[in-house]
C-alpha cells in the first residue's frame, strides 16, 4: 500500500501547535505540573502522527524516559561533564546526555 503524503500546510500547523503546547506547559507548570506533562504528551503525539521532528529546544524540555516536563532547578538537575551536558530527571532519576557543541 502506498504511503500517504501529508500536505505541507498540515506539517506547518503541527509545528505551530507543538510550539503552543510547550509554551502552555511552561506557563502552567508552577500551578499544575500534571497538566504540563499532558501538554508534552499531546505535543509528542502530534509530532509522531504528522511525522514532524521536534526541535532541539523542545526535545530538551521533557524527560525521554518518563515523559515529564522538565524545569531546571525544580525537577531537573543540569551538570556539565566531559564535554557533555548531563540532565538528570528528579522524578525518575534517569540521566540524559547531550553533547556540547562548540560555536566557531
Amino acid at each position: 500500500m502506498a504511503r500517504r503524503t501529508s500536505h505541507p500546510d498540515t506539517r506547518r500547523i503541527a509545528r505551530e501547535r507543538i510550539a503552543i503546547l510547550f509554551s502552555q506547559a511552561r506557563e502552567c507548570f508552577p500551578y499544575e505540573p500534571g497538566l504540563s506533562d499532558r501538554y508534552v504528551a499531546l505535543a509528542r503525539k502530534i509530532s509522531m502522527k504528522q511525522r514532524v521532528r521536534l526541535e532541539r529546544r523542545f526535545r530538551r524540555q521533557f524527560c525521554h524516559h518518563c515523559q515529564r516536563f522538565l524545569v531546571p532547578g525544580v525537577n531537573m538537575r543540569v551538570r556539565i561533564s566531559r564535554g557533555r551536558v548531563v540532565v538528570t530527571c528528579l522524578s525518575c532519576r534517569r540521566q540524559m546526555r547531550f553533547p556540547v557543541r562548540r560555536h566557531t
